[in-house]
């Protein structure tokens, strides 16, 4: 298993990893009606850095790293990780993380923050925690899960 930057030929490998993760709506505040362009375009934006875990060939995960705010916030930064089913508790989003962890700091970064970490999403809050981000701050409520009702999302940061 290895992770490289991703590339225009990826798209459709990614958007087969994102597509049933928005679609269920448990993770993501991210509109499950977006189209199969707008959510790629929106994972490899130009503001972000974009790469895939892959094993002979096959994408197992996909994540990005982004400024976190602009100006004087602008030594913090932030990430998205997606796991492809067919990967799932195979060690992708562990390997994803220190992976974008060494990346960051090699970018300049000081620090990392998850801005809107589903509380119910029990695996990413427990490897996040193992991961040394610690929970900064609670949105009571300001997550619509389909199944759950309203729960809560975190904000989980650590330096670099």
């Amino acid at each position: 298993m290895h992770i490289r930057p991703a590339r225009p030929d990826d798209a459709a490998a990614i958007l087969a990893a994102l597509r049933p993760v928005v679609a269920a709506g448990e993770t993501y505040a991210l509109d499950p009606r977006m189209s199969d362009d707008e959510l790629v375009a929106y994972w490899t934006a130009p503001d972000k850095h974009t790469f895939v875990a892959e094993e002979d060939g096959t994408l197992l995960g996909t994540y990005y790293i982004r400024t976190n705010q602009a100006g004087g916030g602008s030594h913090v930064c932030n990430c998205g990780y997606v796991t492809a089913e067919a990967a799932t508790g195979r060690g992708v989003a562990r390997l994803m993380c220190t992976d974008s962890l060494e990346r960051a700091r090699a970018l300049g970064y000081e620090a990392m923050q998850f801005n809107f970490v589903v509380s119910s999403n029990v695996r990413a809050v427990g490897l996040w925690g193992a991961m040394g981000f610690e929970t900064v701050g609670r949105l009571p409520g300001a997550f619509r899960h389909p199944a759950l009702g309203a729960v809560d999302a975190l904000v989980m940061y650590r330096t670099l």
